[in-house]
């Protein structure tokens, strides 16, 4: 069975300049609008604008002029430089060399777990914190098969072997396969099959204050 997925990673994007400022003016305007708790058809009518106007430049579909965004900011009571925050946003890039991310240990870490941060970006316009590792057991390393946290974690495995635990299941994880799960449920490797294991582990959450 083939599922189909809701955003097409292969599609061509319109990624011109004029379009990134409309779709980021669009995104700042109907948050100010929502954050006031008005409607469309309400500031609408303050700004003397059609609904079907204001519609077009939420969904990010026509350029509005810079008198039409001055009276838009003067209706919302916000500076009208404040429709350009999120087109003005750094997009973050992390590139971590081979044997340098950074080692560190997680709350609950076990002994014998070696966490290497692969990289890490905080606040940012996705609304999501993404946490990429590389873990290491060795034959020193304890099993632990109930961590518990917050958001969904995807394990890929890179070598060794390792019967992993997601709730009631335990999967024999070999190189090549991946486990991606609710982390939620307690998890954990279970027994250590062969060894060194090394895995990848993406954890991703929401951001602290993201709707």
């Amino acid at each position: 069975m083939v599922t189909k997925l809701t955003q097409d990673p292969h599609s061509v994007r319109r990624d011109d300049r004029e379009k990134n400022l409309a779709t980021a003016i669009g995104r700042e305007l109907r948050a100010h609008r929502r954050r006031q708790e008005s409607t469309v058809a309400e500031l609408a009518a303050l700004t003397n604008l059609s609904i079907g106007m204001l519609s077009k430049i939420e969904n990010g579909n026509t350029s509005p002029s810079l008198t039409t965004l001055q009276t838009l900011a003067n209706a919302l009571s916000v500076p009208i430089t404040s429709f350009f925050r999120r087109f003005e946003e750094n997009r973050e890039a992390v590139h971590t060399k081979s044997g340098e991310g950074v080692e560190l240990e997680r709350e609950g870490t076990r002994a014998g777990h070696q966490y290497n941060l692969l990289g890490h970006i905080g606040s940012n316009g996705s609304g999501v914190i993404v946490e990429p590792y590389l873990i290491t057991l060795s034959a020193e390393s304890d099993t632990f098969p109930t961590f518990q946290h917050a958001g969904i974690e995807t394990i890929y495995m890179l070598e060794g072997e390792v019967d992993y635990r997601h709730g009631d299941e335990v999967l024999a994880l070999k190189p090549g396969d991946t486990l991606f799960f609710d982390a939620d449920a307690p998890h954990g490797p279970e027994r250590l099959v062969s060894l060194p294991c090394r895995y990848l582990s993406i954890i991703s959450y929401p951001q602290s204050g993201a709707v």
